[in-house]
């Protein structure tokens, strides 16, 4: 049955959606014009002045070797941090999965780290981290081994972020995936194992196929948070030591506020822009897939 809309009606709705595309407008799409049109010119804050240069700010920035290099740091902190927070919050959650006596106590103490203020988790895991008081060396002392440089040994305090930001949000891939076995249908696992399907198995054939919508949207979810990391490494590490930690929200950060190159922090901006629009268009059709089975 096909119900016609009068002009009145379209009217109507289109007036109350209005402010909400306007408050779009405004909050995202004017911001990104902006800053791709920022990113087009030269900035002189001394003269006041702007000089147009077309692409000569991508050119410089995409030829920086820094830039580059905080392009790899932000794709080895993606990956390990989205890869291992999605493994090891589903692996909570199977735990949980059949309550037990103090169950509730248990799944809460596991969701507080997400509660708390990133810059304070930041700043207890670098009272944690520190080389001579910090807890973590005392306990490597005790157990007969060296102390480990976590925030100022280039080679380690990239991974010692990553640890900090798993710590903090595995409580929320663990939300998610364990509100989502609570949805799978009962009868599918009693026929498993009445067919003799182990745990392994049913685990392999039955569990992660249909939870695979949800773990792809933790996946995506994550990807993004992560993606545009700065919080933790200005209150960790800035960016060191030299740029072992630096992040492209970081680089975009240093070259605004530090050194007020608007032009090339513009077209940083726009390059991240694309590279998240390229990691959605990834995520996006696999997802819609999943959804569709």
């Amino acid at each position: 049955m096909v119900i016609m809309h009068s002009g009145r009606e379209r009217a109507f709705f289109l007036l109350l959606i209005a402010p909400a595309v306007v408050v779009v407008m405004v909050l995202t799409v004017f911001p990104v014009f902006s800053v791709a049109s920022n990113s087009l010119f030269d900035f002189d804050y001394i003269a006041g002045t702007r000089e147009l240069v077309g692409f000569d700010n991508y050119r410089s920035i995409l030829s920086d070797r820094q830039f580059l290099q905080s392009i790899g740091n932000t794709a080895i902190f993606v990956a390990l941090a989205v890869l291992l927070e999605t493994g090891v919050g589903f692996a909570i959650a199977l735990l949980l999965y059949k309550p037990f006596r103090g169950s509730r106590i248990v799944s809460l103490t596991a969701m507080a780290p997400m509660m708390l203020s990133t810059m304070v988790v930041s700043a207890t895991w670098r009272t944690m981290f520190h080389f001579d008081i910090g807890v973590l060396n005392s306990l490597l002392e005790r157990f007969g081994l060296s102390p480990v440089r976590w925030l100022i040994d280039p080679d380690i305090a990239l991974f010692s972020i990553v640890l900090v930001d798993v710590w903090q949000w595995t409580p929320f891939a663990f939300i998610i995936l364990s509100a989502a076995l609570r949805t799978l249908p009962p009868e599918y696992l009693e026929a498993a194992r009445i067919d003799g399907s182990g745990t392994l198995g049913l685990l392999r054939h039955i569990i992660v196929p249909l939870m695979a919508s949800h773990l792809l949207t933790v996946a995506m979810l994550r990807t993004i948070d992560t993606f545009r990391l700065f919080s933790k490494v200005y209150a960790l590490t800035g960016g060191g030591p030299g740029n072992a930690t630096e992040t492209i929200s970081y680089f975009i950060y240093r070259e605004a506020f530090s050194y007020f190159n608007l032009g090339r922090a513009g077209a940083a901006s726009m390059v991240a822009f694309i590279l998240i629009a390229v990691v959605a268009l990834i995520y996006i059709p696999r997802l819609l897939r999943e959804n569709a089975v």
